[in-house]
């Protein structure tokens, strides 16, 4: 089965100021929805540890899963996370809406 690039949606709060929100967005290549969710919580996972040791945030790795601009005391809600086909033409990639536009 050939790979699909994937946009893996994640809610995100601060914990110190639980009314700031936001969403943090992943990117990368996949077969099913769920392999996609599961590279995006690795490159996630991934980073925050590095960042914890004080290292460099590690790479993107070589099916586009990477992880940029974690913040240190914001917390993602992976159950909240979706997950859509990323729709892409030769130079420009753009999602479909996966949460309501308000």
């Amino acid at each position: 089965m050939a790979e699909i690039y994937f946009q893996v949606n994640v809610p995100t709060r601060s914990s110190v100021q639980p009314e700031r929100c936001g969403l943090h967005v992943f990117t990368g290549a996949a077969e099913t929805e769920s392999e996609a969710l599961r590279a995006a919580r690795e490159a996630c996972d991934a980073a925050v540890a590095a960042q914890k040791a004080g290292f460099a945030l590690p790479r993107r790795r070589p099916d586009g899963w990477g992880a940029h601009g974690i913040r240190s005391g914001w917390v993602l809600d992976w159950k909240a996370a979706t997950v859509a086909v990323w729709e892409h033409d030769r130079g420009f990639r753009a999602a479909r809406p996966t949460l309501p536009l308000a």
